[in-house]
């Protein structure tokens, strides 16, 4: 089959890494805020054997930063998310559902604390910075928002801690879950958490500057060289036994938080001041009717999931979608994450997928391989 090409402009932009990745052998992108953001390197099963087994660098600056600066940016901050960030301190990062009006997702991006007065916001794939600027000024709120130049480096996988010990001294490995600190590079002051979006542990290296991009690329290559370094990117397999969700593939702002598994973050009887708030009580006192959960489809490996695929019973009623499905070599199935009705949720419950090449038996599982 032939794939066409993206045609480069300056609307697709390119990264401080894209040398590197270059060099490396990306097969694949996808555009993921405006930006490019490789998807394959040697295939998607070889990245997802080594990501298990070594550690990778990651392109990520697609991940931008929505910066709030300013003495109403801890209330803005909370007007966009139904989590209470009353008891969040400087130095952590929060994982925030980012709702509208109506309780409907908006993004799935973690909020970073700088401090009491400057916040990032390191969204998905969603132009959430003309929302939030459009609350500022609809309330006049003293706060300045802009996309910072910070461009986000992700280590993942069991060697990452090795490997930035290396680069950044053995006080990284302090940097506690959804924690960061502040390290010197080359005298140039860098933000590190200890998150990422793989479930094989690492970091997320928020470079300011795009100027000494490829210096810190190249030394982490170079530290990491008897450690199996590789450039590596999110993968699917791994993020699907994960439950790690794709905002605009597994869920968009017709989902609130509550259907998307969400709803732990969710604190709507105390995050006064959420804009969706009012809404999401609503939702937490009657339940949602549908509701994101793991599904094993059996069979041969499944092609590439790039539409929903309908979930129906034997009756050919429709009651959800799969919205991401890859083959999992180490679980020996086709893992898959899909919206479904509340009448077939439970655990064990068997369905039926509707696939590009033919109709699939399928199982229902209430939580995620890893």
């Amino acid at each position: 089959m032939n794939i066409p090409l993206l045609s480069p402009s300056r609307r697709l932009r390119r990264t401080p890494f894209s040398k590197g990745v270059e060099a490396a052998g990306v097969k694949a992108y996808t555009v993921y805020n405006h930006m490019l953001l490789p998807t394959v390197f040697r295939s998607v099963e070889e990245d997802y054997k080594h990501l298990k087994n070594a550690v990778q660098i990651w392109d990520v600056s697609c991940e931008r930063q929505v910066e709030l600066r300013g003495p109403d940016a801890g209330r803005l901050m909370q007007m966009l998310t139904p989590r209470d960030l009353r008891g969040m301190n400087a130095g952590q990062c929060f994982y925030v559902p980012i709702v509208d009006e109506t309780g409907g997702m908006l993004n799935d991006p973690v909020a970073v604390k700088l401090a009491e007065d400057r916040w990032w916001i390191s969204i998905a794939d969603s132009d959430l910075l003309y929302w939030v600027k459009g609350i500022v000024h609809g309330w006049r709120l003293d706060v300045l928002v802009d996309e910072p130049d910070v461009s986000p480096l992700g280590i993942q996988g069991p060697k990452s801690e090795e490997l930035m010990a290396r680069v950044f001294g053995d006080a990284v490995k302090n940097v506690k879950f959804f924690r960061f600190g502040h390290f010197d590079f080359q005298g140039r002051d860098m933000v590190i958490a200890r998150s990422g979006y793989s479930k094989q542990g690492g970091f997320e290296i928020y470079v300011e500057g795009g100027d000494i991009g490829m210096d810190l690329w190249n030394a982490l290559m170079e530290a990491g060289k008897d450690l199996d370094v590789h450039a590596g990117c999110p993968n699917l397999i791994e993020r699907i036994e994960g439950g790690l969700l794709s905002y605009g593939n597994d869920m968009t702002d017709d989902n609130t938080p509550h259907e998307c598994g969400l709803g732990k973050f969710c604190n709507t009887n105390t995050a006064i001041g959420c804009i969706g708030r009012d809404a999401l009580l609503r939702v937490a006192k009657e339940g949602p009717v549908q509701q994101i959960r793991a599904i094993s489809i059996h069979g041969d490996k499944v092609p590439l999931c790039d539409s929903w695929w309908p979930i129906v019973t034997t009756k050919g009623q429709t009651i959800g979608r799969v919205s991401s499905a890859a083959w999992s070599p180490d679980f020996n199935t086709n893992v898959a994450i899909g919206m479904v009705r509340m009448t077939h949720w439970d655990d064990q419950t068997e369905i039926l997928v509707q696939t590009p090449d033919g109709q699939r038996d399928a199982t229902v599982f209430e939580s995620f391989w890893i």
